[in-house]
């Protein structure tokens, strides 16, 4: 399946399982404050598919996957029969009227809270948070290659996408942090990270790196794919030699082999590149680097004449699970920290703390992320439906007309006035809800343009 198609695929399943939820906790709390609901319906335009229920609901999958709505009775849209009064929404009492407009968003929160759960029950497989390679900000608090993050401030990292979550909005508060780590000697040590030397400005998508931390997962093995003709290589090392050093520096990652070459180049002479090769575990060879040119660049530089043998990505080496029971409070704790950041991200972009560009997502980037969360499997998928059943309960508790916060709103003036909102502020207030929803999706498609196809 092309990425364009899985795309719209897998946009259009979040859309469908997320609007349902949303749609039944309207429907379900309406029914159960005796309104009359006259239909239930996924998705907008000509029906595809309907049946009407023995309670008289018509039940009804539309054409187009975008939405949904549950059509009540209610003397403001229609003659109602004298008979059917007392099942009109607008004859319930505000409280009534107030828990079916909440219930839709709250259907949503439990929603996430549960997928959540399933999420850790099946196991979101991951990468442990092994350090590759430090520099900046992270080699100066201390940090080295072969510490494994335990914990970032007082959320415990059991896996790479993990810290980066933890991570993230301390990089964009530089704020400074604890972070504790198991050493490559196998103890633990403590270090503080110190976030508040990053720069004023810098684009927030590149934070976790501006802190100068490459996961091992990250780095190219030193394994060495193929010899190149007539260089200083050629002849001695062979494909599938790990390097492990040169003239005794070690070598971790791929990336180390470049810098090291440089340096003996600069030295001058020959030097012992240490590898271990199948028949033997502890090869040393005596080698010495040649100048030569980048035709591309026009630069010279110091090459062994050697290339990576990494072809692919290595295998999820950690997995993150609870058991039936333990998964319930920690999808808890999940949801309660998700919304948390949600508010708390919402606050720095108005306070301009972060990029509005990079806040608010539109339809493209949601469908591409969606679609690579399928991609790597069950547990990443429900992830993001979780996070995304998270942010429409959200959003839809903002009090924006036209929104369901914004009746939620209208209702709590009642409350307050002892009597209805007028028809007129109302109509009011819908025009005013239509401007700031059609600003925000504007913005919204703006930052897909700029994010994924000017790029």
């Amino acid at each position: 399946m092309s990425e364009f198609i899985g795309s719209i695929w897998w946009l259009i399943v979040a859309l469908g399982v997320l609007v349902t939820f949303h749609e039944f906790g309207h429907y379900w709390v309406a029914r159960r404050c005796g309104v009359k609901v006259l239909r239930f319906s996924v998705g907008f335009g000509k029906p595809l598919w309907s049946r009407r229920g023995k309670d008289g609901t018509e039940y009804v999958i539309a054409a187009i996957p975008l939405g949904g709505y549950v059509k009540m009775l209610d003397e403001r849209e229609s003659a109602v029969t004298a008979n059917e009064v007392d099942q009109a929404f607008n004859r319930k009492s505000v409280f009534k009227r107030i828990a079916i407009v909440a219930a839709g968003p709250i259907a949503n929160l439990l929603l996430c809270v549960a997928l959540f759960w399933a999420m850790f029950v099946i196991g979101r497989p991951d990468y442990l948070p092994v350090v590759g390679h430090v520099e900046g900000i992270a080699a100066s608090s201390g940090l080295r290659a072969g510490d494994t993050l335990l914990a970032v401030g007082e959320r415990d990292t059991p896996t790479w996408s993990e810290a980066q979550l933890a991570l993230l909005p301390l990089a964009l508060d530089r704020t400074d942090a604890r972070v504790r780590v198991r050493t490559a000697g196998g103890g633990e040590s403590t270090r503080t990270l110190h976030l508040s030397q990053l720069p004023d400005s810098f684009d927030e998508r590149r934070a976790v790196d501006l802190i100068g931390i490459t996961p091992r997962h990250l780095l190219a093995p030193a394994v060495i794919g193929r010899v190149l003709p007539d260089s200083p290589a050629f002849g001695q090392l062979i494909e599938g030699d790990r390097v492990t050093a040169i003239d005794g520096e070690p070598v971790h990652s791929w990336d180390d082999i470049a810098p090291l070459v440089q340096k003996l180049g600069a030295r001058g002479g020959e030097a012992m590149i240490e590898v271990e090769r199948k028949d033997d575990p502890r090869l040393a060879l005596l080698l010495a680097p040649r100048l030569t040119r980048n035709t591309q660049t026009g630069q010279d530089y110091w090459a062994l004449g050697i290339a990576s043998g990494r072809t692919a990505p290595p295998a999820k080496d950690a997995v993150l699970r609870y058991g039936p029971i333990d998964a319930i409070p920690a999808s808890v704790r999940e949801g309660a920290h998700q919304t948390q950041e949600l508010f708390a991200m919402i606050g720095r972009a108005f306070s301009g703390r972060v990029s509005v560009q990079n806040t608010v997502a539109g339809p493209i980037t949601i469908a591409r992320a969606v679609n690579a969360s399928a991609q790597h499997g069950a547990a990443w998928f429900l992830q993001i439906l979780a996070l995304l059943s998270l942010s429409l309960g959200i959003l839809n508790l903002l009090p924006i007309p036209i929104l369901d916060g914004g009746h939620l709103l209208y209702y709590l003036i009642e409350l307050v006035k002892g009597s209805p909102v007028s028809e007129r502020a109302m109509a009011a207030g819908q025009y005013v809800g239509l401007a700031l929803i059609a600003g925000l999706m504007g913005l919204a498609f703006y930052n897909d343009i700029m994010n994924n196809l000017v790029r």
